[in-house]
Parts: C-alpha cells; sequence; structure tokens
C-alpha cells in the first residue's frame, strides 16, 4: 500500500493534465466509432450498430469490476493492456483511483487518455438508498425529440393518377414527417428505463389497433435493473443478448471488416442489454435473466413480438388455416396499403438460454446457448434456386458451445454452432499483442449453406452467416509513436448460389491504411481498399448460365487529413476515389470535400461541401457525415454533383440543448432523383433534421 501512495506522487500530475486536456477537447464519440465502422456498403445496417455502441459507451465501466470480455468489448484496449489490468487487480487489489492506471504494465499516456472518459471506479454508496429514491434523484433523465424531412415533394405524396385501366396509382398514406421521441433514465450498471416511439416519413399518425398502431408507428420500451442481489441483469420489455461469438445470441450488431483491423473481429459476451433503437426488427420482447453463482452464471429469455411479413394462401384453398409467411420485412416502413398489409402479420415466439463460467482468473470463459423460435404461420420461400437451403417451416433450434482463453498475449475464442436442419456454423481465430509494437488477429469461419440462425451477427463477408468459408488476417503495427500501419486480408468462398450469383463463387478482400499524426491536434492517413467477387452479369430474375458470372472488381481510395488550428477550430479535408472493373469496362468515380467546425462553450457550428463524380452506381462512393445528435449518417453518392451541409448545435441552459441541421444535394447530370414513389423532379434534395434534448432533474 505504501508503494500505492508513493505512486500518485510522481503520476497524479501528468494524469491531471491529460484529464484537464480531455475537458478541453472531450472524446469525439463519432470519429471514434467511426473507425471501428465495417467498411461502408449499402447492406449493413449503421443505426444499429451505432446505437449499440453509443449505449455501451455511454455507460461507463467499472474498471474494478469488468472482465476481459467487456473490456474487450470497448475495442479500447489491446489483449495485451486487458491481461496487464487483470493481473494488475488480482496482485493489487481494486484500483484507489484513476491515477493509478499509470501503474499497471503496458499502458501508456494515450491509452489512458482514451479509457478515462469510459470508466469509473465504482458506484460506493449509490445503493445505501432505495431503488425508486435513485430513479428519482438520478441526474441522466432526458426527453428527446427529432424531426427529419424532405423539402422537395416525392412522388409518393403527389395526388394519385389512373392507369390505362383505370386503377388508382399508389401513394403513401401519411405525411412526408419523419418524428422520434425518446424518454429515457438510466444509472450506469443500477438501472435504465425508457420508451421510443417512431413515426417514418410516408406513415400514417394513427390510432389503429389492428394494425398495431398508437399515434407513432413504432412503439419500444425497456426497464432493466443490474446487480439485483445475485441477479445480474432483469430486463423487462425490448433487450437484446450477446453471448459468444454472436453465431446465436449478437445484439443486433457485428463489427468486422474495419481501419481498426485487428480487434473488432472478436465478439464479446457482455450479455443482456437494453434495446433503445427504432429499428423494428432484430430484438426480442418479453423477459431476459442473468443469475450469478459465484464463477458461474445462467440467462433465460422468454419473448413474444409480432413481426413483419408478406401472407399468402394455397392457390387451391381460402382456409386461413394454409395461410404462409412467403417474406420476412426487416425495413419498418409501412407508408402504402401494400406496405402496411404487411404489418404485425405473424407472431414470433422465442424462449432461449446460455449458461458461462468464467475461471476467477478472468482469463478463462466456456459457455453454452441456446434459442427455439417459433413462428404462428409457417414460413415458406418463394422457391428460387439460390434460396433452396434457406430457412423454411415454422420452428426452429440452434445451439452452440463457445470459449475464450487468454494465454499471455493471446485471445483464443471460438463458437460451434447447430441448427435444426442439420447444418453448423464455426468460427474460429485469437486476437494477440506480438509486440508492444504489433497487434494481429487471425479468424476462420465455416457456415453451411443451411445453417439457420435468425439473431446471429457472426463474422462474415454475407449480411447472414451463413453458406460461406473463409480465413482473414488483420494486423497494427506502430513502429513509432507518431505512424500506425492497419492492413487486413480475407478470402472467402460460397459453396452454394446467393442472390444474383447464380453459381458457387469465391472473392478476396484487403485494406491497408498508413496513418501519420505528429502531434494531438494533426492527424493524416491514406487508405486503399480492394474487393472482388463474383456476381450475375445479366439480371433478369432467372438462373444465369455458369459462365455468365464473372468477377467485379472494386478499388477504393481516401486520403485525409484533420487537424485542429485552435481548442475551438477544426478542419477535415479527404478526397475519395473509386474504380470499378466489370469484364474490360473500368468506371471510375471522385469526391472531394471539406469539413469545417468551430464553436465555443455553449454552441458549435459544422459545415461541410463536397464535390462528386461517380460514372456509374457501382462506383457510388461513401462519406461519413456529422449529423444531430445520437444519429449516424453515412450517404451514398453517384453521378455527378455537390454535396453540402450545416450543423449547429446550442446549449440554452444546463437541461436545454438543441441541434439543427440543414443537408442539401445538388446533381448536374440528372433532372430526376430517384425512382418510384420516392422520384423527385428536380434535380435537387434539400433535408432538415432538428433534435431537442431535455434532462427533467
Amino acid at each position: 500500500m505504501k508503494s500505492r501512495w508513493i505512486f500518485f506522487l510522481f503520476y497524479a500530475l501528468p494524469i491531471s493534465v491529460f484529464s484537464q486536456a480531455q475537458e478541453n477537447n472531450p472524446v469525439d464519440l463519432e470519429s471514434f466509432i467511426e473507425r471501428l465502422f465495417p467498411i461502408q456498403e449499402e447492406d449493413i445496417d449503421y443505426e444499429s450498430i451505432y446505437e449499440v455502441l453509443l449505449q455501451l459507451y455511454l455507460n461507463p465501466l467499472d474498471i474494478n469490476k469488468a472482465d476481459a470480455e467487456v473490456l474487450q468489448a470497448t475495442y479500447l484496449l489491446n489483449p495485451s493492456q486487458i491481461g496487464s489490468l487483470i493481473n494488475y487487480r488480482n496482485t493489487y487489489g481494486p484500483l484507489l483511483s484513476p491515477y493509478e492506471l499509470q501503474a499497471v504494465p503496458e499502458f501508456d499516456l494515450v491509452t489512458i487518455e482514451n479509457l478515462l472518459p469510459f470508466i469509473t471506479l465504482g458506484t460506493s454508496g449509490l445503493k445505501s438508498k432505495k431503488f425508486w429514491d435513485r430513479v428519482r434523484d438520478e441526474e441522466q433523465a432526458y426527453v428527446l425529440f427529432r424531426h427529419q424531412r424532405t423539402w422537395e415533394k416525392r412522388r409518393g405524396f403527389s395526388p394519385a393518377d389512373t392507369s390505362s385501366n383505370g386503377t388508382l396509382s399508389s401513394r403513401y398514406l401519411g405525411d412526408p414527417n419523419t418524428v422520434y421521441l425518446r424518454f429515457r433514465i438510466q444509472h450506469a450498471r443500477d438501472f435504465s428505463m425508457g420508451v421510443t416511439l417512431d413515426k417514418d416519413a410516408g406513415e400514417q399518425f394513427t390510432w389503429d389497433g389492428k394494425t398495431g398502431r398508437f399515434g407513432f408507428n413504432f412503439f419500444s420500451f425497456h426497464f432493466t435493473r443490474y446487480y439485483v442481489g445475485k441477479w445480474k441483469t432483469i430486463a423487462l420489455g425490448d433487450f437484446q443478448a450477446s453471448f459468444g461469438q454472436g453465431l446465436i445470441f449478437g445484439a443486433g450488431y457485428t463489427l468486422g471488416k474495419g481501419a481498426e483491423t485487428v480487434p473488432t473481429v472478436r465478439r464479446s459476451s457482455i450479455g443482456i442489454l437494453p434495446y433503445t433503437a427504432a429499428l423494428e426488427f432484430g430484438y426480442f420482447r418479453g423477459i431476459g435473466l442473468t443469475r450469478q453463482f459465484k464463477n458461474w452464471q445462467a440467462s433465460f429469455i422468454a419473448s413474444h413480438v409480432a413481426r413483419d411479413g408478406r401472407i399468402s394462401i394455397a392457390r387451391d384453398s381460402l382456409d386461413s388455416d394454409n395461410e404462409t409467411i412467403s417474406s420476412f420485412s426487416q425495413s419498418g416502413l409501412h407508408r402504402t396499403q401494400s406496405e402496411l398489409s404487411t404489418k404485425n402479420q405473424f407472431q414470433e415466439t422465442s424462449l432461449g438460454g446460455n449458461t458461462q463460467y468464467a475461471h476467477p482468473s478472468g482469463k478463462f470463459q466456456v459457455g453454452a446457448n441456446a434459442l427455439f423460435t417459433r413462428f404462428s404461420r409457417p414460413w415458406l420461400r418463394t422457391p428460387q434456386i439460390y434460396n433452396r437451403f434457406e430457412f423454411a417451416g415454422q420452428s426452429n433450434l440452434v445451439s452452440s458451445l463457445y470459449f475464450n482463453y487468454n494465454w499471455k498475449n493471446f485471445f483464443l475464442f471460438g463458437e460451434s454452432a447447430l441448427s435444426q436442419s442439420g447444418g453448423s456454423g464455426t468460427v474460429l481465430g485469437f486476437v494477440s499483442s506480438l509486440s508492444k509494437q504489433v497487434d494481429f488477429s487471425l479468424l476462420w469461419r465455416n457456415y453451411d449453406k443451411d445453417f439457420h440462425s435468425f439473431y446471429s451477427s457472426g463474422f462474415s463477408e454475407n449480411t447472414r452467416p451463413i453458406n460461406e468459408r473463409g480465413v482473414y488476417m488483420g494486423i497494427q503495427i506502430k513502429p513509432e509513436k507518431r505512424w500506425k500501419i492497419n492492413a487486413y486480408y480475407d478470402f472467402f468462398n460460397f459453396p452454394w448460389l446467393r442472390y444474383r450469383v447464380y453459381a458457387p463463387s469465391k472473392g478476396y478482400e484487403w485494406l491497408a491504411r498508413i496513418s501519420y499524426q505528429p502531434s494531438r491536434n494533426l492527424i493524416a492517413f491514406i487508405q486503399i481498399r480492394e474487393e472482388q467477387k463474383d456476381r450475375n452479369l445479366s439480371d433478369s430474375g432467372e438462373p444465369a448460365l455458369p459462365y455468365l458470372v464473372k468477377p467485379v472488381n472494386k478499388i477504393n481510395g481516401l486520403l485525409s487529413l484533420e487537424t485542429h488550428v485552435t481548442k475551438d477550430f477544426f478542419l477535415r479535408s479527404r478526397i475519395l476515389m473509386s474504380r470499378v472493373k466489370i469484364e474490360d469496362k473500368i468506371s471510375h468515380g471522385l469526391m472531394i470535400l471539406q469539413d469545417v467546425q468551430y464553436g465555443q462553450k455553449n454552441w458549435r457550428l459544422t459545415g461541410r461541401i463536397a464535390l462528386f463524380d461517380a460514372e456509374t452506381y457501382d462506383n457510388r462512393l461513401y462519406a461519413f457525415e456529422n449529423n444531430v445528435l445520437w444519429t449516424f449518417s453515412i450517404p451514398a453518392f453517384s453521378g455527378q454533383g455537390m454535396r453540402y451541409y450545416l450543423l449547429g448545435q446550442y446549449q440554452f441552459t444546463p437541461k436545454l440543448t438543441a441541434y439543427l441541421r440543414f443537408a442539401r444535394t445538388s446533381y448536374t447530370d440528372r433532372e430526376v432523383i430517384s425512382s418510384g414513389l420516392q422520384t423527385i423532379e428536380g434535380p435537387n434534395q434539400t433535408d432538415t433534421a432538428l433534435m431537442i434534448r431535455y434532462f427533467l432533474r
């Protein structure tokens, strides 16, 4: 103990300086999470990923209780640092102060600076109050309102016209406003409760019990308690779960291939989480429990929730007992009569559980998962050759075994699952700190073409872990303090046919990023990524012959420079490039953008102006954008035009903060934007977003 107090005399001052720096330059969560995101594609659910990560970071970790799984889930520490922290706690006991992190081997000042905003030293004295008194006194209680709108009229909001056969054309049922409302009160590692309401553009604001619309189109609620006696978690309402490597319980999100090339390949068993997003799928509704038994824990999940889908009836029968689900809708959109007819068309009942053992040292963990799901109607897809082995039926059972083992500087992990069909899925890999300068990860996966798991987010090239085999290798090198090199290579193949790929196929993908940060206020990087995958060259809707399936090669480049001119003035300049080769045809894309941010104590302005020129849709460019609080935006741009936006933030009082965003895209190569009911007659699209957050205490 004497040596620990002597430590404070030497290290308290530098950490105090860094703590003050954090106050002057608060952590930019959006930029941090942007690095963690997978490579930008149109079929990735960014909102769900962002929401889960954001809630993880907004609930500080108890650095004295967090095990290796929870620490890894933050992606803030490498395996060597996690192992070193756990060994330090086991040797010297709980940390007495954040300053003591300086004494942990493998921790440098930069690591500690990044970690400080996300940790606490426990909740001593918190539970001396009764629960409802803590709820009453909690300061993290707020109401959040968000409004978004596209101001140019889309075809779906215009008067219906009549076709040649006298049929009225389809139109949106509601107005063009997107409205989001959330109430939440929470205290990290103690409790969380809240309600989320959402109405998308084109949806009606109406009260209709038959379609499950009570004003807003979507309603979500949760009540979660932590550490109630031996109960680690008690969740009521809407929640998610994450155990093992995500082959059964994947918490609705997955981080895979991105600029952070090493830590994101591994999932963490962070348990049951409250669901707070506005996405209308991928969550449980019911009860989730986790009970702690010394080094063992057991979790139980019971859920019953309505899902969207298209119902079909056999042609030779009018009996409702012969109704089946022909398609499962995950868009959450109910704007037209056709979309509304899919809302809450069948019920999904799920019963699941997890049993997990963690060694007292924190270095070893083993567990088992099981999930049984039953639908109120059989799910029979429209037969296509590529979906021959997809799930069909009324119920599914999937179970798995998983392990995590921290051996020296290696995090070994794996999970193997088996579904009711007999198909299996397996992930094996490790993450390692080979030295202070080099981190490395390796992952092998094998998912059968008939492996079925509805809540999985296992590492995969596909959007779901099915019909895929592959090997991923990632590396991060820090040759010295100012330089960092990230790279990965992933090879994969698909033994059976896929949508728009009517033959067994294969592909590869690699990325390299070189970052240079000579000071805290300046960072530059260059990134190159190449991907090659097979694809049908004709899309007639009928299976193509094998020789019509050809590789499509895409190369994307990104050059970025970011600098804090002063603590209040920030600049970001980027150049994005793309090259696509399909057989002998080559097309290109280019985007140049400039970001400016300036702010004072109570206000901040962020702006961008960008020029883009993408020859084809395959050349589309994805550019991360700042948005109103807790909203993530990575739009895609193709064609020629200009994009600009201005985001303002103003804190009227300590309780009331408002955000306003104006964005506009002007095309120079077209007079019509989008198609179908989303069509805008004109070359411009103007969007606004308004958010107001009010703390109740």
